[in-house]
């Protein structure tokens, strides 16, 4: 059983930036791929960028250019830097790790999410 646990989650006015942290128990983390995903109220779950265990990196169009993701695997931790926040960033943001190495492989296990509003 993997645990994983956001911070970095807060309040902000918009053009600000955040940088979200996601903690993993175990010594798998290096070998999945990892994501980060949100869900604003009303709205589905959706992807904003994954990590392959290799580092390879997609991100959501909405999120590509204003976003990075990274992680440190000696540190088990997968980190997300947002850059010019919008309204429209305002969500529930979830950390995931995946059964495989590539970032399209299926999510495994999820986190318990760090809440992101953006204030103008």
């Amino acid at each position: 059983q993997v645990q994983l646990v956001e911070s970095g989650g807060g309040l902000v006015q918009a053009g600000g930036s955040l940088r979200l942290s996601c903690a993993a128990s175990g010594s798998i983390f290096s070998i999945k791929a990892a994501s980060w995903y949100r869900q604003a109220p009303g709205k589905e779950r959706e992807l904003v960028a994954a990590i392959s265990s290799g580092g390879s990196t997609v991100y959501a169009s909405s999120m590509k250019g204003r976003s990075t993701i990274s992680r440190d695997n000696d540190k088990n931790t997968l980190y997300l830097q947002m850059n010019s926040l919008k309204l429209e960033d305002t969500a529930m943001y979830y950390c995931a790790t995946q059964t495989g190495g590539s970032y399209n492989s299926p999510i495994r296990y999820w986190g318990q999410g760090t809440q992101v509003t953006v204030s103008s």
